[in-house]
């Protein structure tokens, strides 16, 4: 149920699922319950989820997108599905289309992960953007982010990946969000660092047991 009652300092995430079939009800959604159950892992603030299970279809995603940054107010909105090449796959079309800054480094590093996995992951489309709204004199600011459609891949690119011995080979994208939040005035929120542990400049820390100084 959607409601505008934000509670300060809760961080509030939008997830969007884009399916033709799951949204038509030919199979159940996988994508927004591993959302869920990631986030629910890795961050140990207040957080709260509006969901949203939608087909591939460009303006019910840009409206989608729209309502949830603008109405409910969320800070973060994390989509699944619709980035391959494929004729019906827009949600990068449609992601970059209400965004007011483009934020390209996260759709790189999701691709850096995934090509350890498979060579097809180039096709792969994803973006991410800051959507800006200053209604009624109130400035509100939002990080939408494309991920990709399975579950274990929705883990591995937020996450990262680390070798046998527990090593980092490539940073998780999620490790940037907090601070990202941070910049564009949502809540500080922090993270569970055996699930992603977040970054900041030491001048941003207000708990500095728990995250990692930016040099």
């Amino acid at each position: 149920m959607t409601t505008n009652n934000v509670e300060p300092h809760e961080l509030v995430v939008g997830l969007v699922s884009v399916s033709d079939r799951a949204s038509g009800g030919v199979y159940q959604d996988q994508g927004i319950p591993a959302l869920e159950e990631w986030l629910k892992s890795a961050i140990t603030t207040p957080f709260r989820v509006e969901t949203r299970l939608i087909p591939d279809d460009r303006h019910t995603i840009e409206t989608t997108l729209m309502q949830l940054v603008d109405t409910v107010k969320c800070h973060l909105v994390l989509t699944t599905g619709g980035t391959g090449p494929a004729r019906r796959d827009v949600t990068p079309e449609a992601t970059l289309a209400v965004g007011t800054k483009e934020m390209p480094g996260f759709g790189e590093q999701m691709r850096q992960i995934s090509l350890h996995f498979v060579p097809t992951a180039i096709l792969s489309r994803q973006v991410a953007v800051i959507r800006e709204t200053a209604d009624f004199g109130c400035p509100h600011a939002a990080l939408i982010m494309n991920l990709p459609g399975q579950p274990k891949s929705i883990r591995e690119t937020l996450e990262g990946l680390k070798d046998d011995a527990g090593n980092q080979v490539a940073a998780g994208i999620f490790a940037a969000v907090p601070y990202c939040l941070d910049l564009i005035g949502g809540p500080y929120i922090e993270t569970d660092a055996a699930v992603s542990k977040s970054f900041r400049p030491k001048s941003a820390l207000k708990n500095r047991a728990s995250e990692t100084p930016l040099s």
